[in-house]
Protein backbone atom coordinates (compact mmCIF):
# COMPACT_ATOMS: atom_id res chain seq x y z
CA UNK A 1 0.00 0.00 0.00
CA UNK A 2 1.34 3.28 -0.80
CA UNK A 3 1.61 5.84 1.81
CA UNK A 4 -0.92 9.27 1.95
CA UNK A 5 0.06 11.72 0.52
CA UNK A 6 -0.11 15.40 1.50
CA UNK A 7 -1.13 18.37 -1.38
CA UNK A 8 -2.46 22.08 -0.95
CA UNK A 9 -5.11 23.47 -2.44
CA UNK A 10 -6.07 27.04 -2.80
CA UNK A 11 -9.54 27.74 -2.62
CA UNK A 12 -12.25 30.63 -2.55
CA UNK A 13 -13.21 31.85 1.06
CA UNK A 14 -15.06 34.49 2.26
CA UNK A 15 -13.85 36.37 5.44
CA UNK A 16 -15.41 38.43 7.99
CA UNK A 17 -15.03 41.79 8.74
CA UNK A 18 -16.72 43.82 11.36
CA UNK A 19 -16.28 47.95 11.16
CA UNK A 20 -17.39 51.21 13.40
CA UNK A 21 -16.84 54.52 11.26
CA UNK A 22 -17.86 53.00 8.16
CA UNK A 23 -19.63 55.86 7.34
CA UNK A 24 -16.50 58.46 7.61
CA UNK A 25 -15.05 59.15 4.25
CA UNK A 26 -11.99 60.55 5.11
CA UNK A 27 -10.88 59.33 8.96
CA UNK A 28 -8.18 60.66 10.67
CA UNK A 29 -6.70 57.38 11.87
CA UNK A 30 -7.81 53.62 10.30
CA UNK A 31 -7.41 51.23 12.69
CA UNK A 32 -6.97 47.81 11.96
CA UNK A 33 -7.79 45.56 15.49
CA UNK A 34 -7.17 41.16 15.66
CA UNK A 35 -8.84 39.61 17.94
CA UNK A 36 -7.27 36.76 19.99
CA UNK A 37 -7.87 33.00 20.17
CA UNK A 38 -12.16 31.98 20.72
CA UNK A 39 -12.93 35.27 19.86
CA UNK A 40 -15.19 36.94 17.35
CA UNK A 41 -14.89 39.96 15.72
CA UNK A 42 -18.35 41.34 16.00
CA UNK A 43 -17.79 40.80 20.29
CA UNK A 44 -14.44 42.42 20.39
CA UNK A 45 -14.86 45.13 17.93
CA UNK A 46 -17.11 46.67 20.98
CA UNK A 47 -13.70 47.04 23.30
CA UNK A 48 -13.18 49.94 20.56
CA UNK A 49 -15.89 51.87 20.92
CA UNK A 50 -14.91 54.53 22.28
CA UNK A 51 -12.12 55.41 19.58
CA UNK A 52 -15.58 55.80 17.61
CA UNK A 53 -15.84 59.77 17.34
CA UNK A 54 -16.72 59.89 13.74
CA UNK A 55 -12.75 61.21 12.91
CA UNK A 56 -12.09 57.14 13.23
CA UNK A 57 -12.03 54.06 10.82
CA UNK A 58 -11.72 50.63 12.86
CA UNK A 59 -11.62 47.15 11.40
CA UNK A 60 -12.04 44.13 12.80
CA UNK A 61 -11.22 41.08 10.63
CA UNK A 62 -11.76 37.97 12.14
CA UNK A 63 -10.39 34.43 12.42
CA UNK A 64 -10.65 32.36 9.50
CA UNK A 65 -11.15 29.10 11.06
CA UNK A 66 -14.64 29.21 13.45
CA UNK A 67 -15.34 26.41 15.91
CA UNK A 68 -17.74 25.91 19.27
CA UNK A 69 -16.18 26.51 21.96
CA UNK A 70 -18.47 25.36 24.50
CA UNK A 71 -17.39 21.55 25.46
CA UNK A 72 -20.41 19.54 27.28
CA UNK A 73 -20.27 16.51 25.12
CA UNK A 74 -23.66 16.82 23.29
CA UNK A 75 -24.84 18.35 20.03
CA UNK A 76 -24.08 21.91 19.39
CA UNK A 77 -27.25 23.78 19.00
CA UNK A 78 -28.08 27.85 19.02
CA UNK A 79 -27.09 28.33 22.69
CA UNK A 80 -23.74 27.03 22.48
CA UNK A 81 -21.06 29.47 21.97
CA UNK A 82 -18.81 30.06 18.58
CA UNK A 83 -15.38 31.39 18.61
CA UNK A 84 -12.71 31.63 15.76
CA UNK A 85 -8.81 31.26 15.89
CA UNK A 86 -6.36 32.61 13.37
CA UNK A 87 -4.58 29.12 13.11
CA UNK A 88 -3.56 25.97 15.43
CA UNK A 89 0.36 24.13 15.05
CA UNK A 90 -1.74 21.82 12.48
CA UNK A 91 -0.41 22.73 8.73
CA UNK A 92 0.37 26.22 10.45
CA UNK A 93 2.86 27.65 7.10
CA UNK A 94 -0.50 27.74 5.42
CA UNK A 95 -2.64 29.04 7.85
CA UNK A 96 -0.32 32.02 8.24
CA UNK A 97 -0.06 32.06 4.80
CA UNK A 98 -3.39 32.30 4.22
CA UNK A 99 -4.27 35.24 6.93
CA UNK A 100 -1.02 37.34 5.64
CA UNK A 101 -2.71 37.05 2.69
CA UNK A 102 -5.90 37.96 4.20
CA UNK A 103 -4.80 41.19 6.19
CA UNK A 104 -2.86 42.02 2.88
CA UNK A 105 -6.50 42.23 1.60
CA UNK A 106 -7.68 44.42 4.30
CA UNK A 107 -4.70 47.06 3.99
CA UNK A 108 -5.33 47.55 0.34
CA UNK A 109 -9.67 47.78 0.90
CA UNK A 110 -8.89 50.82 3.31
CA UNK A 111 -6.89 51.75 0.84
CA UNK A 112 -9.30 51.87 -2.02
CA UNK A 113 -12.00 53.21 0.14
CA UNK A 114 -10.67 56.07 1.76
CA UNK A 115 -6.61 56.19 0.63
CA UNK A 116 -3.47 56.00 2.19
CA UNK A 117 -3.08 59.29 3.98
CA UNK A 118 -4.83 58.60 6.87
CA UNK A 119 -2.39 57.17 9.36
CA UNK A 120 -2.91 52.62 9.97
CA UNK A 121 -3.15 51.93 14.17
CA UNK A 122 -2.28 48.12 14.25
CA UNK A 123 -3.81 46.44 17.08
CA UNK A 124 -3.70 42.92 18.03
CA UNK A 125 -4.62 41.27 21.04
CA UNK A 126 -3.52 37.80 22.60
CA UNK A 127 -3.18 35.49 19.34
CA UNK A 128 -3.35 38.47 17.27
CA UNK A 129 -0.19 39.69 18.48
CA UNK A 130 1.17 36.95 16.54
CA UNK A 131 -1.10 37.19 13.79
CA UNK A 132 -0.10 41.16 12.99
CA UNK A 133 3.43 40.93 13.81
CA UNK A 134 3.98 37.89 11.09
CA UNK A 135 1.80 39.71 9.19
CA UNK A 136 3.85 42.94 9.18
CA UNK A 137 6.54 41.13 8.91
CA UNK A 138 5.98 38.86 5.78
CA UNK A 139 3.09 40.72 4.09
CA UNK A 140 3.09 42.96 1.26
CA UNK A 141 1.29 46.41 2.59
CA UNK A 142 3.17 48.95 4.00
CA UNK A 143 4.03 49.11 7.72
CA UNK A 144 1.89 51.07 9.83
CA UNK A 145 2.33 53.89 11.59
CA UNK A 146 1.82 52.10 14.96
CA UNK A 147 1.46 48.84 16.19
CA UNK A 148 0.31 47.56 19.46
CA UNK A 149 1.13 44.27 20.44
CA UNK A 150 -1.09 43.86 23.81
CA UNK A 151 -1.32 41.17 26.16
CA UNK A 152 1.14 38.52 24.47
CA UNK A 153 4.86 38.13 23.66
CA UNK A 154 6.32 38.22 19.77
CA UNK A 155 6.16 35.02 17.97
CA UNK A 156 9.64 33.03 18.27
CA UNK A 157 9.84 32.05 14.55
CA UNK A 158 10.44 35.76 12.99
CA UNK A 159 13.26 36.18 10.41
CA UNK A 160 15.50 38.37 12.26
CA UNK A 161 16.46 40.48 9.04
CA UNK A 162 13.24 40.70 7.77
CA UNK A 163 12.04 41.76 11.46
CA UNK A 164 14.63 44.10 11.87
CA UNK A 165 13.56 45.98 8.93
CA UNK A 166 9.81 45.84 8.63
CA UNK A 167 9.42 46.05 12.74
CA UNK A 168 11.20 49.50 12.58
CA UNK A 169 9.25 51.03 9.79
CA UNK A 170 6.57 50.92 12.90
CA UNK A 171 6.10 52.69 16.12
CA UNK A 172 5.90 49.58 18.67
CA UNK A 173 3.45 49.82 21.80
CA UNK A 174 3.89 46.78 24.11
CA UNK A 175 0.99 46.27 26.39
CA UNK A 176 0.34 44.17 29.17
CA UNK A 177 -1.98 43.62 32.10
CA UNK A 178 -0.16 43.30 35.83
CA UNK A 179 -2.57 40.84 36.60
CA UNK A 180 -2.14 38.51 33.23
CA UNK A 181 -1.42 35.04 33.79
CA UNK A 182 -1.02 34.55 29.99
CA UNK A 183 1.80 37.56 29.47
CA UNK A 184 4.62 36.38 31.79
CA UNK A 185 8.00 38.81 33.27
CA UNK A 186 9.86 36.73 31.52
CA UNK A 187 8.19 36.46 28.47
CA UNK A 188 8.35 40.60 28.37
CA UNK A 189 11.80 40.75 28.70
CA UNK A 190 12.79 38.01 25.90
CA UNK A 191 10.58 40.49 23.75
CA UNK A 192 12.68 43.62 24.89
CA UNK A 193 16.22 41.73 24.72
CA UNK A 194 15.04 40.71 20.75
CA UNK A 195 13.96 44.01 20.16
CA UNK A 196 17.19 45.25 21.31
CA UNK A 197 19.32 42.87 19.49
CA UNK A 198 17.56 44.35 16.57
CA UNK A 199 18.38 47.10 16.88
CA UNK A 200 14.16 47.88 17.93
CA UNK A 201 12.30 49.54 20.92
CA UNK A 202 9.18 49.22 22.20
CA UNK A 203 7.03 51.59 24.65
CA UNK A 204 6.00 49.10 27.37
CA UNK A 205 2.55 50.00 28.84
CA UNK A 206 0.98 48.31 31.58
CA UNK A 207 -3.12 48.40 33.27
CA UNK A 208 -4.02 47.03 36.47
CA UNK A 209 -5.85 44.05 35.47
CA UNK A 210 -5.88 40.87 33.52
CA UNK A 211 -6.08 39.62 29.97
CA UNK A 212 -8.38 41.40 28.77
CA UNK A 213 -8.47 45.11 26.58
CA UNK A 214 -8.80 47.70 29.19
CA UNK A 215 -10.65 50.78 28.57
CA UNK A 216 -8.80 53.44 30.21
CA UNK A 217 -5.21 52.52 28.81
CA UNK A 218 -7.03 52.28 25.41
CA UNK A 219 -8.23 55.72 25.33
CA UNK A 220 -4.27 56.66 26.47
CA UNK A 221 -3.94 55.33 23.25
CA UNK A 222 -6.17 57.49 21.22
CA UNK A 223 -3.32 59.89 20.18
CA UNK A 224 -0.79 56.72 18.83
CA UNK A 225 -0.49 58.96 15.13
CA UNK A 226 0.14 62.55 16.80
Amino acid sequence: MSQPTTRHLAVRKTARLVELGSGVARPEECWIVVHGYRQLAPRFIRRFASLDDGRRRIVAPEGLHRFYIDEDGGAHGPEHRVGASWMTREDRAADIADYVAYLDEVAALLDREVGPEAPRIVLGFSQGVHTVARWIVSGAAPAPHTTVLWGAPLPGDLEEAKASRRLGGTRLVRVHGAADPHDSAAARARDVERLAAWGLGAQVLEHPGGHRIDPDLLGGLSTLSR
